[in-house]
């Protein structure tokens, strides 16, 4: 009896007692070896070893890409590294498409349009097949690959919509290119993978602005701490601080994970968090928030938060779960997509009967309309406006500093009728100015700035540096 139990290292909801891939991302399943704890483990250890995409060869980005699924989730530090993988491999396939769909289109619909008689080597058809079955099966894989998940786990989604139309508009022109006719569809299959590639590509673009803020996010946490072990100091990585250990901070080092102050006063720099531009002072007994900048004293912090619980993660875990959301719009067009399927099929059928069975046109006619219907009737379009302004939305707040918690929150956007903001820094530069100098009788405004710099010129208090920036700008 098989008793162990395979999990996705994105997706640890699914879970089956044989090896396989992910019905959600295509990636492949890993053994739970010591129960739910050890799924965690593994889950972690997946995302933090899989191999950085910049490191891949050309033909291991090939394979992972063979593997790649339309509405992959990308969080964790292996999605993120899927998603920029999933960008770059979208990118080519479209311009791979784009490329050959230029003289797809010169040579089936040149004559019609323009009358043009173009020179061919081989049978137009047949040059056109030579074109199109490229972009078909390499441009194209992304949603025949996606649309077989889809249909495994019995879901009617975008992925067997677009599937249904390039494989009937690609098919049915081979079938009428063997048997000798003139009349095909290859340009409408290397059209509809070409526009569903470009707009997949602008979704996955817009995602990657928001995947670099969140990387930006996770590079404030500094490589190295000081731990305090036995009464010495030791520089280690950050990764090896566990919650309750003693940590040490100096003037000028990054908080390396949240805690709580145990020993010693300083003044943190949290603007990260809070929008403050001023430093926090710090006592005993006072919070401290991973990512922050410590400005002056030297203090021991006992670490009370790690890894994904410390504030900078729950806020990017924030940020890539608005990407992943879906809209109240984008929910109705993926429900709408299943029954678009249906009715795609259904019309082709339908016109199959009608010109075969009643009016008694020749089978070749009667595919011919049938498969014009299916193409016709599949709106590709309804699947790529929905998720795509979700992406471009939530991904341009998030280079503005904007975190849209989710998608349904993005939406009512357009509502909004008052804006409330809290602290003043949020409307100004967020640090200190000075706007006007007021002194006494015998000395002179430039004097007493004189004198307040000479005090303040080694400090690197906000305010210290307020008056040292005036004093260079009345210098100049």
């Amino acid at each position: 009896m098989n008793n162990k139990t395979y999990t996705c290292p994105m997706h640890p909801e699914i879970q089956q007692n044989k090896a396989g891939r992910c019905p959600k991302c295509g990636m492949a399943l890993v053994e739970i070896k010591n129960g739910k704890h050890e799924m965690h483990e593994s889950h972690m250890s997946h995302e933090h070893t899989m191999k950085p995409i910049d490191d891949m060869s050309f033909w291991e980005k090939i394979k992972m890409s063979m593997t790649m699924t339309m509405g992959m989730d990308h969080t964790g530090k292996a999605g993120r590294e899927m998603a920029k993988l999933m960008e770059e491999d979208i990118r080519n396939k479209f311009f791979f498409s784009f490329i050959l769909t230029v003289p797809i289109l010169a040579y089936s619909m040149g004559r019609m349009l323009f009358n043009w008689n173009l020179p061919s080597p081989i049978p137009i058809p047949w040059l056109l097949f030579v074109l199109t079955t490229p972009v078909f099966f390499y441009g194209g894989w992304l949603f025949l690959y996606s649309s077989y998940y889809e249909l495994k786990t019995r879901r009617l989604g975008m992925s067997v919509l677009i599937a249904v139309g390039i494989t009937a508009a690609y098919g049915f022109s081979v079938i009428l290119t063997l048997i000798g006719s003139h009349e095909t569809f290859y340009e409408a299959a290397a059209m509809l993978i070409t526009f569903v590639l470009f707009g997949h590509w602008m979704e996955m673009k817009s995602r990657r602005g928001t995947t670099d803020a969140l990387q930006a996010l996770f590079n404030l946490v500094p490589p190295q701490a000081r731990l305090l072990r036995n009464g010495k100091e030791e520089l280690v990585s950050t990764s090896e601080v566990k919650k309750g250990d003693i940590l040490i901070l100096k003037p000028g080092d990054k908080v390396p994970v949240d805690g709580e102050i145990i020993e010693g006063e300083t003044a943190i720099d949290e603007s990260l968090v809070t929008g403050e531009s001023l430093p926090v002072a710090k006592e005993i007994g006072d919070q401290v928030i991973g990512g922050s900048i410590n400005q002056s004293g030297s203090v021991q912090f006992k670490a009370t938060k790690v890894g994904e619980d410390t504030a900078l993660s729950q806020i990017a875990k924030m940020v890539e779960t608005a990407q992943n959301s879906k809209a109240p719009g984008q929910k109705i067009a993926d429900k709408f997509a299943g029954y678009l399927v249906i009715l795609a099929v259904g019309s082709g059928l339908l016109t199959f009967a009608v010109w075969y069975f009643i009016a008694g046109q020749p089978l070749l006619f009667a595919l011919t309309f049938a498969i014009s219907a299916v193409v016709i009737a599949c709106p590709d379009a309804l699947g790529l406006a929905t998720p795509t302004a979700v992406a471009v939305g939530t991904g341009l707040g998030a280079k503005h500093n904007i975190l849209i918690k989710d998608a349904p929150t993005l939406e009512q956007v357009s509502k909004i009728q008052a804006v409330v903001l809290d602290k003043t820094g949020t409307l100004t530069e967020g640090k200190p100015k000075i706007t006007n100098i007021s002194s006494v009788k015998d000395i002179s405004d430039k004097e007493a700035l004189q004198l307040i710099g000479a005090a303040e010129v080694k400090s690197s208090h906000p305010l210290a540096n307020a008056v040292l920036e005036e004093m260079k700008s009345k210098k100049n």
